[in-house]
């Protein structure tokens, strides 16, 4: 799910730099869209609904903890394991996750009196993942993917959803698709691709338009369409996008940092975010937001903190593979200080690894990796 080269191709272009590139402001139009937005901040009184799926798993790390003696890091798992994160739906086989954490979340609700946010990741477009392939998916665009995503995949999600009347959803629509074709049009799959994932994901946010479900478009992190020349650029292919879903239908806003490793604020001003005033993901949100507004579309945001790499674990904003050190970032619903932040999310938690790189000794992308999740609690942020 990584664009390698557009990363590496970005950061070598901001290397070479003369000065600092100064912000640009987003041009104006008295006849720019105005779509419906969707007013109501759904985590705002409620807990993001923690997956029990991913708790069981951190019962290893638990136990790893405990086989060591170390009782400070295994009760800190136990806590970890009541933290909210996103589930993944990231093909057709995997649409009864939907169903487990429906009911799940309704159990966690009736009994606690609590209110629920379901996140979930609507991840399956055709052609997915077109600039490198890591989590290329099950859809061809050029064997009936789009009908497929749309009758097979799609219709399901909206049936489940409105039916949940009693629960709140929170939706991440098709992470790093949009970012490919600000950026990566001269990649040839992704060329191809970008009317298959702007109609894709418009009839995704056309079939969801339900009063419990809430839409994020994802919309990467700031090491990739921070740049001051990404920015418009950005702005305006989401705009089409909802140009095609229909100027009656509603987004709540934008997700960032989606499976990546970059901080919230970061603590220090790394050298490879010089020349970028987006330089952690609090001001990619600030430096985005008036691009958005000037197409009309709302300028909220929900932030993935579910891994973050320690200062200096990384030369280059591309690098993204089990990074280390790093750690679980700040607990999901810990205010932060920026107006257009909705909530710190946990979307990517830690414990699949990222592929056979970074960390030694790493196993292939998606195979739990304990020895990697330890790290993470070690390091943990200590909101969690």
């Amino acid at each position: 799910m990584r664009a390698i080269d557009v990363f590496m191709a970005l950061t070598a272009a901001a290397t070479v730099t003369a000065k600092p590139l100064r912000f640009s402001q987003p041009s104006t139009s008295a006849s720019r869209p105005h779509f419906r937005r969707q007013d109501v901040n759904p985590f705002e009184g409620k807990k993001l609904f923690a997956n029990p799926d991913w708790a069981a798993k951190l019962d290893q790390t638990h136990d790893a903890f405990v086989s060591r003696g170390d009782t400070a890091n295994a009760e800190k798992v136990r806590a970890i394991q009541d933290i909210g994160t996103f589930i993944w739906v990231s093909n057709i086989a995997s649409l009864p996750n939907i169903d487990a954490a429906i009911a799940s979340a309704r159990a966690v609700q009736d009994e606690t009196g609590t209110p629920q946010v379901v996140g979930l990741v609507l991840y399956n477009l055709p052609d997915r993942d077109c600039s490198a392939g890591e989590s290329a998916g099950e859809l061809d665009s050029e064997d009936g993917g789009l009908e497929r995503y749309e009758k097979e995949y799609l219709a399901p999600w909206a049936d489940k959803l409105s039916g949940a009347t009693d629960l709140t959803f929170a939706v991440v629509l098709e992470p790093d698709s949009l970012a490919n074709l600000v950026t990566n049009l001269e990649v040839e799959l992704c060329n191809k691709a970008q009317d298959v994932y702007k109609q894709g994901i418009a009839t995704a946010i056309r079939s969801l338009q339900f009063p419990n479900v809430h839409l994020y478009i994802d919309a990467a992190h700031g090491g990739w369409l921070g740049w001051d020349d990404n920015l418009e650029p950005t702005a305006k292919v989401f705009g089409e996008v909802l140009r095609l879903a229909g100027n009656s239908t509603k987004i709540r806003g934008f997700s960032t940092n989606v499976s990546n490793y970059n901080p919230f604020v970061a603590s220090v001003r790394e050298n490879f975010t010089e020349w970028s005033n987006s330089w952690d993901e609090s001001h990619y949100a600030d430096s985005l937001a008036p691009f958005l507004e000037a197409e009309g579309l709302p300028a909220r945001f929900i932030v993935d903190q579910g891994r973050v790499a320690a200062p200096g674990a990384r030369e280059e904003w591309g690098d993204w593979c089990n990074v280390s050190p790093a750690g679980f970032g700040i607990r999901p619903g810990t205010a932060v200080d920026n107006a257009h932040v909705d909530s710190i999310v946990w979307i990517k938690p830690g414990g699949e690894s990222d592929g056979e790189c970074g960390y030694e000794g790493a196993p292939r992308a998606g195979v739990w990796f304990d020895e990697y999740v330890q790290m993470l609690v070690e390091n943990a942020d200590p909101s969690v």
